[in-house]
């Protein structure tokens, strides 16, 4: 078990750096910051001490060198607009995307799979065709056109929930259903497939053989063993759903880590973007490590040959 924990924390680590390296990278390539942060008449003389101010009149492989250094030290950078450490401006989101995410997760895991284990039980039935179809619909439906959709109608028509800002719970219902429905359709239909595997299996039938009741069989049986392929779609889905949060802020005006990086994206604020990338991608990583534990934990033979992971 401390083999595979040792491989899994090193290969997180490499793959965390290989996103801060490319987006890193990318963003410079992207072009010059200074067309965005000053006016068009600025003169050269003042464009010269703005690059050497913020020191990206460097060689770009010098600027990556002292942006690892420096990230090593924990310092993430200063924005070019408001001229705060980046990591300041994040934090100062974080608890509202945080909030949002978990509740649209928490919504997205237990309706998700309720409603594949109704649809399992239930297969080829009109429930399970209902469950089946209203999964399709959430998932083939782009979030930002269902959000604008909620809008219209439970906002504009209606006037029962508030379309934007984040004082009372009713302004983070439409933003979580939105920001839930595919990761909960998408866990649905996960979970229903599983669960017709497992009963399928011949320890489901020996266990009838034996006298162990539908109820039994179900619980005891068949259940765990269809719980340890979901968990890991569950992990994919966390990290889904925080990169989709860069959308619901924006059509919810909601103000967390996702609407500062779309307005960070747009002006090439590049501290405050690779901070909020380098934040997002090492929770999704932490996530699906702690997943490929949990299912290492949850099947005995991963933990005998690791390599399955």
């Amino acid at each position: 078990m401390f083999m595979l924990i040792s491989a899994k924390a090193l290969r997180a680590v490499a793959t965390l750096l290989l996103v801060v390296t490319a987006v890193f990278f990318i963003l410079r390539a992207s072009g010059d910051p200074t067309y965005v942060l000053l006016p068009d008449d600025t003169p050269q003389h003042i464009v010269e001490i703005y690059k050497e101010r913020w020191g990206i009149d460097r060689p770009v492989y010098e600027q990556y060198v002292t942006y690892i250094g420096s990230l090593l030290q924990g310092d993430f950078g200063v924005s070019f607009f408001d001229f705060k450490p980046a990591i300041d401006l994040v934090l100062e989101r974080l608890p509202k995307t945080l909030q949002l995410g978990l509740v649209a997760y928490t919504g997205a895991v237990v309706f998700g799979v309720t409603l594949g284990v109704i649809a399992a039980l239930n297969r080829n039935t009109i429930v399970d065709r209902l469950v089946m179809v209203t999964a399709v619909f959430g998932y083939s439906m782009p979030n930002f056109f269902f959000g604008l959709l909620l809008i219209i109608f439970l906002s504009l028509q209606l006037r029962w929930l508030p379309p934007s800002g984040s004082d009372t719970w009713a302004h983070m219902v439409m933003p979580a259903v939105t920001l839930g429905l595919a990761a909960a359709a998408q866990i649905a239909r996960f979970t229903r497939s599983s669960i017709l595997e497992v009963i399928r299996q011949s320890y489901i039938r020996t266990a009838r053989a034996k006298g162990a009741s539908y109820g039994r069989r179900i619980r005891w049986h068949a259940l765990p063993n269809a719980a340890i392929p979901t968990v890991t779609v569950l992990g994919f889905q966390f990290g889904l759903m925080i990169g989709g949060t860069v959308v619901i802020e924006t059509v919810f005006a909601w103000p967390g880590m996702g609407r500062l990086f779309y307005q960070a994206v747009g002006a090439r604020d590049y501290a405050v973007v690779q901070t909020i990338i380098l934040l997002i991608a090492a929770s999704i990583i932490l996530v699906n490590l702690a997943v490929d534990l949990l299912y290492a934990v949850l099947d005995p033979r991963v933990r005998i040959a690791p390599e399955k992971l």
